[in-house]
């Protein structure tokens, strides 16, 4: 236990702390330290393409070029849903909310920078898993993720590298803890809502779980109804409450720029926690760097490796700051005086009752149980490749894994065990970590992949004139 909390402080502690004027410190932890700067030179190395190709990834978002004649094909659309479904999970809720509670209105200014800079990380990430890719002989088409790539910069032609297999052990320890979250998470908001027994969600949310991830090929053709749903209803219920509030967010955004630079947090001694609030929450949610997202990348089948990044640095975009800014308005939105000493749940229950009566404090265990469930199915597809690099190609291995899953979903149902929630946070940083071994080093085959997608573009606009006049 002494180690493991050593490496958990090791990981998401302030491994550096930067004295401010008024007596606040900025600290920095190891992720915070590997994170921003691998964010931020993405940026440059690629010409801060999340927003020179903003357009670019919304074109590419609508193609579906997937060869129907290859079993277990998937489109880059339907990549792209899968790791929406992760990302589009608690850290909307509950990672806002917790930004805004220890951070203020200011921690959304740095949430919205993480994630600019996160979808640079990401798009590197995905193209490398694309470039990396093998063809997948148990579910069909492809598979990959960081094991895979680190492998190739690690091992060669060798079986296995270390770093490799860590990684993957990383991700499934992750992964995991954070069935225990999920399957916490939902339990608590139905018994809150609607005072559903522990035993009775448990039951009712692995029964469908089970019948979903043991089937073979289910889990995108599920993900791909519900996905674009919940994301939309809830988008239409928040602009609904934004609209409504229309005069009032001016203020909203004057508060957000002006708590950001932290004028009044600075000679509150509190600037620190504002910016760190919102860069911890902001990499949280979009995951970038972590590489768990190009678990999905890589299965998709698209043409050109750089289009499955096109489409996950879309998706840090559609998650942060879109989704994370719709529940951050909520809140703000309600009088201060409403708000006042609440934090966590209670601050996000409390703005949608404001909003939508009781029915809003519904509303919010519903679409927490829609986020959660859906984040299940997306990590135990991620899951898959990750299986085979460390266990072969083989369905017991498979099998196994997701029957652990299930049990901790079950068994977060019943009651919080946080040592294992610690467990999800060791994993996800460890992740992080062995990600980033291979990441800032190969990025130069995701730039090299960049130019040669950006010339075919440039010569088939060349040629357009020539065919029509043709």
């Amino acid at each position: 236990m002494q180690l493991f909390q050593f490496v958990y402080n090791f990981l998401w502690g302030d491994l550096v702390k930067i004295p401010l004027p008024g007596g606040s410190s900025l600290g920095l932890s190891l992720l915070v330290i590997l994170l921003i700067p691998a964010g931020i030179y993405c940026m440059v190395i690629t010409g801060f393409l999340p927003i020179r190709l903003f357009p670019e990834m919304i074109r590419v978002s609508m193609e579906k070029n997937v060869d129907k004649d290859k079993k277990g094909g998937v489109s880059g659309l339907e990549a792209l849903i899968v790791s929406t479904a992760t990302r589009v999970g608690m850290g909307n809720l509950v990672g806002v909310v917790a930004a805004v509670s220890a951070g203020g209105a200011g921690a959304i200014f740095w949430m919205w920078l993480a994630a600019i800079i996160g979808s640079a990380t990401a798009f590197v990430e995905a193209t490398l898993a694309q470039i990396y890719k093998e063809e997948d002989p148990l579910y069909g088409g492809y598979r990959g993720g960081p094991a895979y790539y680190i492998h190739h910069m690690l091992a060669g032609k060798k079986k296995k590298s270390v770093v490799a297999v860590l990684f993957a052990l990383s991700a499934l320890l992750c992964w995991c803890g954070i069935s225990q979250v999920v399957g916490n998470s939902v339990s608590s908001a139905l018994d809150n809502a609607f005072h559903v027994p522990p035993l009775a969600t448990a039951v009712v949310l692995c029964i469908p779980g089970a019948f979903i991830v043991l089937r073979k090929n289910v889990t995108v053709k599920v993900l791909n109804i519900i996905v674009p749903i919940m994301a939309g209803f809830y988008i239409f219920l928040t602009l609904f409450a934004i609209i409504n509030n229309i005069s009032e967010l001016p203020g909203v955004f004057s508060r957000i720029f002006t708590e950001a630079f932290g004028l009044r947090q600075a000679l509150a001694g509190g600037f620190g926690a504002v910016l760190m609030n919102g860069v911890k929450r902001g990499l949280f949610s979009n995951e970038a760097g972590s590489g768990s997202a190009p678990c999905a990348a890589a299965s998709a089948d698209v043409d050109h490796p750089v289009k499955s990044g096109l489409l996950q640095a879309l998706g840090v975009f559609i998650d942060t700051i879109i989704i994370c800014s719709c529940t951050a308005f909520v809140i703000l939105l309600v009088p201060e005086n409403i708000t006042s000493g609440l934090n966590g749940m209670d601050l996000l229950q409390e703005a949608m009752r404001y909003h939508f009566g009781n029915a809003g404090v519904v509303f919010i265990a519903v679409t927490l149980w829609l986020f959660c469930f859906s984040t299940f199915l997306g990590i135990l597809f991620y899951a898959r490749s990750n299986v085979a690099y460390v266990f072969g190609d083989n369905w017991t291995s498979q099998t196994i894994y997701k029957a652990i899953a299930l049990v901790n979903l079950f068994i977060g149902c019943l009651a919080a065990y946080t040592f294992v929630w610690d467990l999800g946070d060791v994993g996800i940083g460890l992740m992080t970590v062995f990600n980033m071994i291979a990441l800032i080093p190969m990025s130069k085959h995701a730039v090299r992949a960049l130019r040669d997608y950006e010339e075919k573009k440039s010569l088939e606009v060349a040629e357009q004139p020539q065919r029509a006049a043709g």
